[in-house]
């Protein structure tokens, strides 16, 4: 087990929702991300999926520290940096950097290539042997791009190459961790598979821990070590890449899943599950499991209490599900009782 380098402790983060005609006042709190845990340990990459608005970007602007938290807490190597101040946190921002969904958005188009990637240095007062703009030349390289590119701006490059760039970036304090939330949805399918080899090969060779925050099934489980599944503010699922992808417990990754396509044509097609309504308002979100709305299995259960995130029984060590009906494993002779320990 590698060291942990990120724990989120029962994380919580309300958004107040004001209203009024002249005196504004709070009527309400959008439960963005709603009291979950969540580890990633040195070198490793974990993935956290789930559908738009369940409260996965948020949870890694939380990670980052570009938000900060209703309550609960953000543990970097062992050291609470919930409410830090921007002093504190100085030392900590080379080591936790962030890659962005929007290649085209996430760069000032009035800067050079040059200018964006070296600013991180100035920033943090940072002098690299060969100078800045040596190393400015050699992220540009590591990436994949053309050294000479140094003075050119961002249009000139396309989507592709922009993210690229905003990996450079990243890449500039030489990071223990980062935090990429969507990297790869803004970009064509064969961009796609680039940037995520590029990825990995950064994380091979600079041993760098990821909090990789996707879409797309299939591009999780090629690049993530563990997946957490995300729904409506909850983690419902989590655990090893096989252990999900293969024996999923949750009635919501069973159905997420069942929507990844098969690369084998000539296989059986698996049948779709196709989710009843829309997800609920984080506003006013379901009691009992959130699932529950749109989850064949629901009972009157559901309704009045909160499954816990635990293992079942037949589980793998670390594989936690919350559901109080979960599916059945695909290998013969499991049960889906709770572990007696740990129920």
């Amino acid at each position: 087990m590698n060291e942990t380098l990120l724990e989120l402790k029962e994380l919580v983060k309300h958004f107040p929702v004001r209203g009024g005609a002249l005196i504004k006042r709070q009527v309400g709190a959008v439960h963005a991300v709603d009291g979950i845990d969540l580890t990633v340990g040195a070198g490793e990459t974990v993935g956290l999926v789930g559908e738009s608005g369940c409260g996965k970007s948020t949870t890694g602007r939380l990670a980052a520290r570009l938000l900060e938290p209703t309550t609960g807490k953000v543990l970097y190597q062992g050291q609470d940096i919930s409410h830090n101040s921007r002093r504190q946190l100085k030392p900590i921002r080379s080591e936790i950097q962030m890659i962005f969904q929007d290649p085209y958005s996430s760069l000032n188009p009035r800067h050079t290539v040059g200018t964006i990637i070296r600013g991180p240095m100035e920033v943090n007062d940072i002098n690299p042997p060969g100078g800045r703009k040596k190393r400015v030349q050699e992220l540009l390289e590591i990436v994949g791009l053309n050294p000479e590119h140094y003075n050119r701006f961002p249009h000139e490059f396309s989507g592709g190459q922009r993210q690229r760039i905003g990996i450079a970036r990243a890449l500039a304090l030489d990071p223990k961790l980062i935090i990429a939330d969507e990297p790869v949805s803004a970009l064509d399918v064969s961009i796609q598979a680039q940037v995520v080899n590029l990825l990995q090969e950064l994380q091979r060779d600079l041993g760098i821990a990821f909090l990789f925050i996707a879409h797309d099934l299939a591009i999780v489980r090629h690049f993530s070590q563990r997946v957490a599944v995300m729904y409506l503010g909850k983690i419902v699922e989590v655990g090893d890449r096989e252990s999900i992808y293969e024996r999923p417990r949750h009635p919501y990754t069973h159905a997420l899943l069942s929507a990844v396509p098969e690369p084998d044509v000539s296989s059986e097609p698996r049948e779709r599950i196709r989710l009843a309504g829309d997800v609920p308002s984080p506003i006013n979100p379901p009691s009992g499991c959130r699932f529950r709305t749109r989850c064949w299995k629901a009972q009157d259960k559901c309704a009045t209490e909160v499954p816990p995130l635990v293992r079942l029984s037949g589980n793998r060590e670390g594989h936690l599900t919350a559901c109080h009906f979960p599916e059945a494993p695909t290998t013969q002779g499991e049960d889906v009782v709770l572990d007696p320990a740990l129920a």
